[in-house]
């Protein structure tokens, strides 16, 4: 069998590392009665958003743990009360979901204890200069990547 690849080999690493500290980083959420991290996903992306807003289509766009039931997550989360629906001023077809302040107060706990999983998980095996590196790497990844989703849309 022929010796593989170092990049197939970095990839088979990066996954399985990623796996295993999502999740550990749920069991911790879970632990501390906090919810899962696509409730995080969601409600970072929209605290980021301008005015706290983005329609769900952007979110879904945006997301990165919860894509494919973006729609019904909202729903989750506006029951909760961390979002609320709101017409969309462009298209009064559409819908936007906004963060409510519960939202961004869960999503500050729920940062607490997300961080310290990364610390301890991630960053305490890297040294700044391989984080750096590593950032780099990804960041050219995603870049090509949207790139590449931009000219086939």
């Amino acid at each position: 069998m022929p010796a593989a690849d170092p990049r197939q080999h970095a990839y088979a690493r990066f996954v399985v590392a990623h796996a295993l500290i999502t999740e550990r980083i749920e069991a911790a959420l879970a632990a501390a009665d906090l919810p899962s991290l696509d409730w995080y996903d969601v409600l970072w992306v929209l605290e980021s958003a301008p005015e706290g807003r983005l329609r769900m289509a952007d979110i879904a766009r945006r997301a990165v743990f919860s894509r494919s039931n973006v729609t019904r997550l909202a729903d989750r989360l506006q029951k909760a009360g961390l979002v609320a629906r709101a017409d969309c001023p462009q298209d009064g077809r559409g819908t936007m979901c906004v963060i409510t302040a519960r939202g961004r107060a869960l999503r500050a706990r729920m940062w607490a204890v997300y961080r310290k999983q990364i610390d301890g998980l991630f960053g305490a095996h890297l040294s700044v200069r391989e984080a750096e590196a590593l950032s780099s790497s990804l960041q050219r990844m995603i870049s090509s990547l949207r790139q590449d989703e931009k000219e086939t849309a």
